[in-house]
């Protein structure tokens, strides 16, 4: 199917990108239609579970899944003076302090939550990822630069974590750089759409919106498809919305797809008390990630063309198509 794409395009003789850059994305395009089988259908839902641990006395809790974990095999450790017969988490006099951690984090379960619910005081989470996989408890209180390091180191692990699993937003992303290519108007353009998934992800954090999960994945995909029908309108050499203006459409569909962020944040079940400093880590996390995954393009891009590499020229076609195949294959999954 790409490779009949790419050949109407060379019938038309139309190249609207540079050949050494073309080449570039032609590359990353192609390693993506590789990978394509091996792509979640839902790659925005993540890989989460959460244990909630109600305490019935002191020292004495029953744990139950409040969100089974995909991967049966993880398990949570506790300290070592606590013993874990499920569903009964008996600590004595000690308290649930300590190192807490889950056994079978990895690519499959990237993701755990524990929520303890004490019989006075308000409900704590403790959020642990592969990107930092232990969580520390401790028998007293710490200070409020205490807790906010621990807050910050938890919640923007998970959203450079979660960012860069999100193989569809960055697919989106990498289409964005394409059309817009580099300089201020490129910057503006990543700048709107980080603008518009920050006030989704917290509209939709706080409960004030929301959207079923399946359509939203489904329409998430449609944003990938239009980015790739954008990129085809380019190189006929009748630019699209996105050509025209960047930012609007940007903005847009930063909107959409940060209603798919905020599902990492409510499915965890945190506390309200700590849910406003957790989206603004988790918001800081998803920027870094997002930064990191554009300048490791543009350095691509830089490095591409200091070796002055070519592909033929119907080469500039390919990365357009793949990026379109592939979203409407997500799409069609998850419908």
């Amino acid at each position: 199917m790409i490779a009949r794409s790419a050949t109407a395009l060379l019938r038309r003789g139309t190249t609207a990108l540079s050949r050494p850059l073309a080449g570039l994305l032609a590359v990353i395009a192609a390693a993506a239609a590789l990978l394509l089988p091996s792509l979640p259908a839902r790659a925005h839902e993540a890989t989460m579970a959460v244990i909630t641990l109600r305490e019935i006395a002191p020292g004495r809790f029953i744990g139950q899944w409040t969100m089974p974990p995909v991967d049966v095999t993880l398990q949570p450790i506790f300290p070592a003076h606590c013993q874990w017969n499920p569903p009964e988490l008996v600590c004595g006099d000690r308290g649930l302090t300590g190192r807490l951690s889950f056994m079978g984090l990895g690519s499959k379960q990237s993701v755990a939550t524990i929520r303890v619910v004490p019989r006075e005081g308000p409900t704590v989470a403790y959020t642990v990822s592969a990107a930092k996989p232990t969580m520390m408890v401790a028998s007293e209180p710490g200070t409020n630069v205490a807790v906010w390091a621990d807050l910050a180191d938890t919640y923007v692990n998970l959203g450079i974590d979660h960012i860069l699993r999100g193989i569809d937003h960055l697919l989106f992303v990498l289409g964005l750089i394409w059309i817009v290519k580099g300089g201020w108007r490129l910057v503006k353009t990543i700048t709107a759409f980080t603008v518009g998934h920050s006030i989704s992800l917290a509209a939709a954090t706080f409960g004030w919106v929301g959207v079923p999960e399946r359509p939203l994945n489904a329409a998430i995909a449609l944003s990938i498809v239009f980015v790739g029908v954008e990129i085809v309108k380019l190189q006929r050499g009748e630019p699209g919305l996105t050509a025209r203006y960047p930012w609007i459409v940007a903005f847009a569909f930063g909107l959409l797809h940060g209603l798919g962020f905020a599902t990492a944040l409510t499915a965890l079940g945190i506390p309200q008390a700590t849910l406003p400093i957790a989206l603004l880590f988790f918001n800081v996390g998803v920027e870094i990630g997002q930064l990191m995954f554009v300048m490791a393009v543009l350095a691509l891009m830089w490095a591409h063309r200091q070796a002055q590499a070519l592909l033929p020229r119907w080469g500039a076609a390919i990365p357009a198509y793949v990026i379109g195949s592939v979203a409407s294959f997500w799409f069609l999954t998850r419908i």
